[in-house]
């Protein structure tokens, strides 16, 4: 699974694709399959909003706790707000997704923050 992630040009919320817009909740995100093509539409959509994100690219997911979370830890600490305290950020809100987040493994990097990387 994937999901479309970047940050807001505003005031640099990580903001998440869902149905045309962005919001800021990963609990929100529209979701699709590694092989789904919509998902680099999508993408190619996100980068032609210049003025309004900035560093749009998928990020793999992994299910835990029977909800889907990022991969990367890098992606998880970006969907859960600072880490410098837990009653900071997204993370103070709780709930089934926040908690998912929290106990998601794996430390690869996602595919399209690389190919983002390698790009520059």
């Amino acid at each position: 699974m994937k999901a479309l992630t970047a940050n807001r040009l505003t005031d640099g919320e990580v903001v998440f694709w869902k149905a045309g817009h962005w919001v800021e909740r990963f609990a929100n995100a529209q979701l699709w399959t590694d092989d789904d093509p919509a998902a680099i539409e999508t993408e190619g959509q996100g980068k032609a909003q210049a003025t309004v994100v900035i560093d749009v690219y998928l990020i793999d997911l992994v299910e835990s706790e029977g909800l889907w979370a990022p991969l990367s830890y890098r992606e998880r600490i970006r969907a859960l707000g600072p880490t410098n305290h837990p009653h900071h950020g997204k993370q103070a809100e709780g709930g089934a997704v926040i908690e998912a987040l929290q106990h998601a493994h794996g430390a690869a990097r996602s595919t399209g923050r690389v190919n983002l990387i390698k790009r520059k």
